[in-house]
């Protein structure tokens, strides 16, 4: 396998000495994932340092009555922070991650991870991601403990763009809720004309609308 994808979409890499470079080149396995697959899961091993080189993964935290959250997506050029920590505590997974396209991963091996972190340069870039990643888990722990779910419902959807291609279950993920509430705020919006809800589809007609809602103009949307 040749290092040059890793290098491309982690540029950090090429800056580390021959013989590293060399050995992930030889160690570092490519693996291809379809949309849909569950990369790791709680309570499992973590071995590698997985490297996202095409697609879009989602890493979020199960509760034991099914509810989920998701805690950040990675791109390609991204780290994930939960994985690095695990190898950093030798401990299993404390998340989940799911491809949510289909995926291209290189997978370094834990020990050649441990070397590399060796490297002023990689722990510099690992380390910048943990700020990274360390800022946006504080602003979602902000908005599940300070803001109403109408509120932040709005902001999802307003981020999303005009078109959102997601079914209620998955916005209700992102949420850290449950379908039935976003359901019925949905409905609410879509009430108020602000949205047309479709299969799997919800088109934004009212920015404006959504906007006043995320800035907590409004108060007779509330549900926890």
């Amino acid at each position: 396998m040749s290092a040059l994808p890793i290098a491309a979409r982690y540029p950090v890499f090429a800056s580390l000495p021959a013989t590293l470079q060399a050995d992930l080149s030889r160690q570092a396995r490519i693996a291809q994932v379809a949309a849909g697959a569950r990369l790791f899961d709680e309570r499992q091993p973590c071995t590698d340092f997985p490297l996202l080189l095409e697609g879009r993964v989602c890493v979020s935290k199960c509760a034991a009555n099914g509810r989920e959250l998701t805690l950040y997506r990675l791109l390609p050029g991204d780290s994930c922070i939960i994985s690095s920590g695990c190898l950093l505590g030798g401990i299993d997974y404390n998340a989940r991650a799911v491809a949510e396209t289909d995926c291209v991963i290189a997978l370094v091996p834990g020990g050649l991870f441990a070397r590399m972190l060796e490297q002023e340069a990689f722990r510099r870039f690992l380390f910048s991601i943990f700020s990274l990643r360390i800022t946006d888990l504080m602003q979602t722990i902000e908005q599940v403990a300070f803001q109403r779910l109408d509120q932040r419902l709005a902001v999802l959807l307003l981020r999303k763009g005009r078109v959102i291609h997601a079914t209620h279950q998955q916005l209700a993920d992102e949420l850290g809720s449950v379908r039935e509430m976003v359901s019925r705020l949905l409905k609410s919006l879509a009430d108020r004309k602000w949205i047309l809800l479709g299969r799997a589809r919800i088109e934004v007609l009212d920015p404006a609308g959504l906007q006043s809602l995320a800035e907590g103009l409004h108060n007779d949307l509330q549900d926890r």
